[in-house]
């Protein structure tokens, strides 16, 4: 059994630089986390969807070199989907996507959640794949199924060239919310979608919903953990940063190594990790943040394995 099965977009990103410069790199946010946690020695397996060509083949290519293992179906005829990062010059990307996000119609029996037999202690989504139609709602079915069943994580990684009002974005995200046992958002989607609310207050509010864990990232002020026992606030590490491309990807990959290492995916597990102390809680927040800006040093989403925390 894997520790993760990861369900999203593989998309290819296409970054744009002030001096004029572009390069090109697999991405797309929930392959951007399967690839933390393959690079962290993690079982790890994504169901995702990319085309048949050049880009294709170049995500297949450094998902399977990082030990991510890629659902055969994810292969498509259609072209591999893009998103263009445009960064400013602090390093931070606004993006543009050309995106067809649909899950193959054997999802349902790849993911195995009806069966009884499943794939992985941990199911995690997020960002276009648990929003934008048709595959959406293919998504939100699986992470139905699987709660209870299955320790799931959920990354709301909001796009809002791609969905829409963010009064309807939010009542969506809200409604993966309470199936969830944990969640990472950053201030940027909560100024979106709740704006001028206190962004503490909104993550205590999805805390009662639900899960076990929500976390708040908040770029250079660090992260802002919630759980039953209260609350843990961290530090984030001096650095100085080349790009944000996948930091937030990698934060969630170090939020789930953690939980795998310290014994607390699978849903066997989910009492335990509603119990989680806020030490436990502490300890996942500093190993996601430094994670996360090990990543922000480099060009694109490029995170850490194991042996470069070491």
């Amino acid at each position: 059994m894997d520790d993760v099965l990861v369900v999203g977009e593989a998309l290819v990103d296409i970054v744009r630089r002030l001096d004029g410069s572009t390069d090109e790199h697999p991405g797309g946010s929930p392959a951007n986390v399967a690839l933390g946690l393959g690079r962290l020695g993690r079982a790890v397996s994504l169901l995702t969807r990319f085309g048949d060509d050049a880009r294709g083949e170049s995500i297949r290519h450094r998902l399977e070199s990082s030990n991510v293992h890629v659902v055969e179906a994810s292969r498509s005829s259609a072209p591999t989907s893009t998103a263009t990062a445009t960064l400013d010059a602090a390093g931070v990307a606004t993006y543009d996507f050309e995106i067809d996000w649909r899950l193959p119609e054997e999802a349902r029996s790849l993911a195995q959640l009806g069966d009884g037999a499943l794939p992985a202690r941990a199911l995690h989504t997020g960002s276009i794949a648990a929003f934008l139609p048709p595959g959406g709602d293919s998504v939100y079915d699986l992470v139905s199924e699987a709660a209870g069943r299955m320790t799931v994580t959920y990354d709301p990684n909001a796009r809002p060239r791609l969905m829409g009002s963010a009064a309807t974005a939010r009542e969506r995200v809200e409604a993966f919310v309470a199936h969830c046992d944990l969640v990472k958002v950053s201030d940027e989607d909560l100024e979106w979608l709740a704006p001028g609310e206190d962004p503490a207050e909104v993550i205590e509010s999805w805390l009662a919903s639900g899960p076990a864990v929500v976390i708040l990232t908040r770029g250079g002020a660090g992260a802002l953990g919630l759980c039953r026992a209260g609350q843990a606030d961290v530090s984030p590490v001096p650095i100085t940063v080349v790009d944000t491309v996948g930091a937030g990807d990698s934060f969630m990959s170090g939020l789930l190594d953690h939980l795998a290492g310290a014994d607390l995916l699978g849903g066997e597990r989910r009492d335990a990790l509603q119990a989680i102390s806020l030490r436990e809680l502490t300890a996942m927040l500093e190993h996601a943040v430094q994670i996360s800006a090990i990543t922000c040093q480099r060009a694109g989403a490029d995170p850490p394995t194991r042996a470069d925390l070491a």
